[in-house]
């Protein structure tokens, strides 16, 4: 499995896009700023959207898509799925 997920700031400001094979683990990971570099930066620790895949390839595909999108594009995708921008990380967890 592989996924493509945004995580955004406590205000909803900011957003990032990426890609990983462990979604409990990455998004782990930049919770607690262990990694150098944007989202520890901005502080992206919420995740609000992601999207399952079978293969890392049509992720990586859906990731390089995705960035390519507006603002207004990615909000709407964001409010289909999660109207809340609630943090979806305990959910993820359970």
């Amino acid at each position: 499995m592989a996924y493509v997920y945004m995580l955004t700031n406590q205000y909803n400001t900011v957003l990032y896009i990426g890609v990983t094979n462990d979604l409990i683990r990455r998004v782990y990971e930049h919770k607690h700023e262990m990694l150098e570099g944007f989202t520890k930066r901005y502080k992206l620790h919420k995740l609000v959207y992601y999207e399952q895949t079978s293969n890392i390839l049509q992720a990586i595909t859906r990731e390089k898509e995705l960035k390519k999108w507006n603002r207004s594009w990615k909000n709407k995708l964001i409010n289909d799925f999660n109207p809340t921008w609630s943090d979806l990380y305990d959910l993820i967890c359970s």
